[in-house]
């Protein structure tokens, strides 16, 4: 059996990270998570497999925002699929989200975000 896809979930609130985690483990993906930006540069910067995508949300309090984490983990990994949600900062995407990205608003349903993590990493 192959291994699972790792996915590194960025989420700073407990409940919305729970749930997504869950939905993506019951998805047969492998889950990492990381509560803020810091948390998610020292993940990426770990010495594990590498991630088979990166779903962010942008704001993330204190620290690097999910525009900042995506740029990072894109210098290790260009081909890396990024998927943001948020509920606040869909104008900003064009300008701050790295090339090939996708945005997915808040609010959605873990499924909206399991079947675009599923498109992502084909």
């Amino acid at each position: 059996m192959p291994d699972k896809k790792l996915v590194l979930l960025v989420e700073d609130e407990f409940l919305i990270r729970d749930l997504v985690q869950t939905s993506l483990e019951d998805a047969d993906f492998a889950v990492v998570t990381a509560g803020h930006g810091g948390e998610a540069i020292h993940v990426l910067d770990g010495d594990r497999r590498p991630v088979s995508a990166l779903i962010t949300d942008v704001r993330l309090g204190e620290g690097p925002d999910g525009w900042a984490v995506a740029r990072y983990a894109r210098k290790l990994q260009p081909a890396l699929p990024i998927i943001y949600f948020s509920g606040h900062s869909a104008a900003d995407w064009p300008s701050e989200g790295v090339p090939n990205s996708v945005y997915l608003q808040k609010p959605l349903t873990a499924p909206q975000i399991v079947k675009a993590v599923k498109a992502a990493v084909v």
